[in-house]
């Protein structure tokens, strides 16, 4: 049995002159219900919402506005799940609907929450439809395109294998519609291709838009042991050639010493409320020998939180080397910081279970 999570686009949802947008959903249902047939199990994270609510509103143009984007996600929501529940049932399959939201994911109770609801709803062989829940997130908490999501909806119930389906065939070393000479990527086979193929292309056009959400995706989903798979989505039969095992696209292979589903949580669902500066020595200690990072390595602190809170945690130069749950308030580190030398021993701050590198 083989636990699958698919992410289909926006851009794969609309209708044509040919099709409408209910009858490529029917195409990805039937493959999906074949799926589940043979004994795997299969999520859905499915965008769409907006498009189809300014579709049902016969706007000319997409909004500019937020709220008039989150009313038309109200709106299109209702039909996106509608078309899905009326394929789905066609082969004998229900559906369930999973709005989140990264505040949401953020909490490691609502994290624990959500999975476990997605894992009984897998269990009662119920497709489960997870989209961003727009009509209330924050702009700038938005995953994008609900590409992150996937990954952290992959990561949150071990699945095995992450989807995710797209308006081109591969990736490639550039953008293929500027420059003839880009490319096909195949195979990305570790953690240090990943980050240099983001790094390069961070510096073009090509990293701003869809790709860039997507290599994401990837280097969330891979440091957790999850295979993913980059393809083609226009033509429907090509998930169902991925479900049968066959290799298209471009493969994003899972890291052989996969992080815990509390790590990955940490290093990629959490936004950090304040930040904690280490001297090198601290630094040094977190980074190569897996310790705790105790109050005598803490150089300065900054945001206002409390106990338990989420934070970064930067090195001497300022960049990011870890996040963590912090188990003492910045007013106790600031008091901490200024009362040096301590009587029994420094204080813990983040015990090494609750904390992971970011940097590598």
């Amino acid at each position: 049995m083989t636990t699958w999570v698919i992410k289909i686009g926006t851009s794969l949802l609309r209708g044509s002159h040919e099709y409408t947008t209910f009858d490529i959903i029917n195409n990805y249902c039937s493959y999906i219900s074949k799926a589940q047939r043979n004994g795997d199990k299969v999520i859905l994270v499915s965008s769409g919402a907006v498009g189809l609510g300014c579709h049902k509103m016969c706007f000319k143009t997409r909004p500019n506005e937020i709220i008039s984007l989150q009313a038309s996600a109200a709106i299109g929501q209702l039909h996106l799940m509608a078309l899905y529940e009326k394929a789905m049932s066609s082969f004998g399959y229900k559906v369930a609907q999973i709005l989140l939201t990264r505040s949401e994911l953020g909490s490691r109770n609502s994290y624990k929450s959500a999975s476990q609801t997605l894992k009984r709803l897998i269990e009662w062989d119920v497709i489960p439809i997870v989209n961003e829940n727009d009509i209330i997130s924050d702009e700038e908490l938005k995953y994008g395109d609900n590409d992150t999501l996937s990954a952290l909806v992959a990561t949150a119930i071990s699945a095995d294998q992450l989807i995710l389906l797209t308006d081109i065939d591969h990736l490639y070393s550039s953008d293929p519609k500027t420059n003839n000479k880009a490319k096909p990527i195949k195979d990305i086979s570790n953690s240090k291709e990943l980050t240099k193929l983001e790094f390069a292309n961070e510096q073009t056009s090509w990293g701003t838009g869809g790709i860039k959400t997507k290599l994401t995706a990837a280097k969330i989903a891979t440091e957790s042991g999850i295979k993913v798979h980059l393809a083609d989505g226009r033509a429907p039969e090509i998930l169902g050639d991925l479900l049968d095992g066959k290799r298209i696209g471009t493969i994003f292979h899972p890291h052989p010493n996969p992080v815990g589903n509390r790590k990955s949580w940490l290093a990629h669902a959490i936004k950090p409320v304040g930040e904690i500066q280490l001297d090198d020595g601290a630094s040094e200690a977190i980074k190569n020998k897996g310790a705790s990072l105790l109050l005598v390595g803490v150089k300065k602190v900054s945001g206002d939180f409390i106990a338990n809170q989420p934070v970064k945690v930067i090195n001497d130069e300022g960049e990011e080397i870890a996040k963590g749950i912090s188990s003492m308030s910045s007013d106790a580190i600031k008091i901490g910081i200024n009362s040096r030398p301590y009587k029994t021993g420094s204080p813990l701050v983040i015990h090494r279970d609750v904390l992971v590198l970011t940097s590598e």
